[in-house]
């Protein structure tokens, strides 16, 4: 077994204290997201250190793939605006042998049940929104049980409202969100997703990020970014953030919830298969949240940016980029990362990076056997814009246990 002190490499601040715990050994780490890592850890509130997965990258407001443990504070910007943003995956009852040789009908038919993508900039004709606001039944419903936690906080903060709500409830979205099939290691079809709290939750957060820059008033220059305004516990703003955020990652959680119905029905239907379904439990995981948790004898707020619960045998899901291959996993609580692990492989460059460096041939080359997208608009999303996934897992055996390997067969982006 792994010496837990030799896991996880130390990120020494320039006052030469460790407040950065790195779980990236074999896996490159960008100088800026260290220099981000280092900002935040300054932070007078952080309780212990940072935790980082081998994910880890520059992100906006805070770094992807850290968690962030907080006494009295919260920072709405390192949460971000992708609030509840994480993943869905159901063993279904079908095997590789129950598919068709060719899985363009099956990719078709997840596209079209299911909204994704974006056009009319997000206005009525929007591809990726319900369109005319002409819902499934199943979405209307949820729906009526979270507009009452919607309009409680509208009542407070009106300027909070956004333009697509229940309209995008039970859709995909753009940018690296993503549906697939999947097959395990004895051939069992998997559904997995990936997507979050949409426009609404965008809007949240985008909305408590200002609040947080207003409400610190001039102390905000005394930060080492403006993104790290917070805002305190015991303040009203503080305690209708939580609410906020709470909320929507419910609307994350029944988001994928609901789209699993979608695509159970549209391969149902395209297989022709009426007995089709969910032969195994469900696993889901946020891995772009906030938590209160009891951590180091003290009761934190844990901010888990790009990262996912790994608690003791709780299920995590791991996707590795499109082509590749992802894992089912079962936490193993290690204290030191807050019992985290890493929420996928991880970019190594930038989105215009990518379109720059690969051309349609590597992309095609690379998601060979993959029926997906194999077009212009898809190469910020290549696998080779990733980390190797492997290294990924490697780098934190001490925080999981995989379950299954997942490799992907069909895939839909956003």
């Amino acid at each position: 077994m792994k010496n837990k002190v030799d896991a996880y490499e130390s990120l020494v601040s320039p006052d030469g204290v460790n407040r950065i715990k790195m779980w990236t050994k074999g896996v490159p780490v960008e100088d800026s997201a260290k220099k981000q890592l280092l900002n935040v850890a300054t932070m007078p509130f952080i309780h212990g250190w940072l935790a980082v997965m081998p994910d880890v990258h520059w992100g906006m407001g805070a770094t992807v793939g850290s968690v962030i443990p907080t006494v009295g504070a919260v920072i709405p910007a390192a949460v971000g605006v992708d609030i509840g943003c994480g993943m869905l995956a159901a063993m279904t009852s079908l095997t590789a042998n129950d598919l068709p040789d060719n899985l363009l009908g099956i990719r078709t038919a997840i596209e079209a049940a299911v909204p994704h993508g974006r056009s009319d900039n997000g206005k009525s004709n929007d591809v990726g929104s319900w369109r005319n606001n002409k819902i499934p039944s199943n979405q209307a419903n949820a729906w009526a049980d979270l507009s009452i936690g919607y309009d409680s906080i509208l009542a407070k903060h009106p300027q909070a409202s956004a333009k697509n709500t229940f309209n995008q409830l039970g859709t995909l979205g753009t940018g690296n969100h993503f549906i697939e099939l999947c097959l395990d290691e004895v051939n069992h079809v998997w559904i997995m997703l990936h997507s979050g709290s949409r426009g609404v939750g965008n809007r949240i957060g985008s909305y408590f990020i200002e609040v947080a820059k207003k409400d610190m008033g001039n102390l905000i220059s005394n930060l080492p970014d403006a993104d790290l305004a917070y805002l305190s516990e015991g303040t009203t703003h503080f305690d209708d953030y939580i609410q906020a955020v709470s909320w929507a990652q419910d609307f994350a959680k029944t988001n994928r919830e609901l789209m699993l119905e979608q695509v159970v029905s549209a391969i149902r239907k395209e297989t022709k298969n009426r007995k089709f379904g969910i032969v195994d439990e469900i696993v889901s995981c946020h891995h772009n949240y906030v938590s209160r948790e009891f951590h180091y004898g003290k009761n934190v707020i844990v901010t888990r940016k790009g990262a996912v619960y790994a608690g003791h045998e709780a299920y995590g899901i791991i996707p590795g980029s499109m082509g590749a291959k992802s894992f089912i996993v079962k936490g193993k609580a290690n204290p030191e990362s807050f019992n985290s692990c890493s929420h996928g492989a991880g970019r190594k460059m930038s989105r215009n990076e990518a379109k720059k460096t690969f051309t349609l041939k590597m992309h095609r080359d690379a998601t060979e056997g993959v029926e997906c997208r194999k077009d212009k608009d898809v190469i910020d999303e290549t696998p080779m814009a990733y980390k190797d996934i492997d290294a990924v897992m490697t780098a934190q055996s001490d925080l999981v246990d995989i379950v299954h390997t997942l490799k992907q067969v069909v895939v839909v982006k956003g």
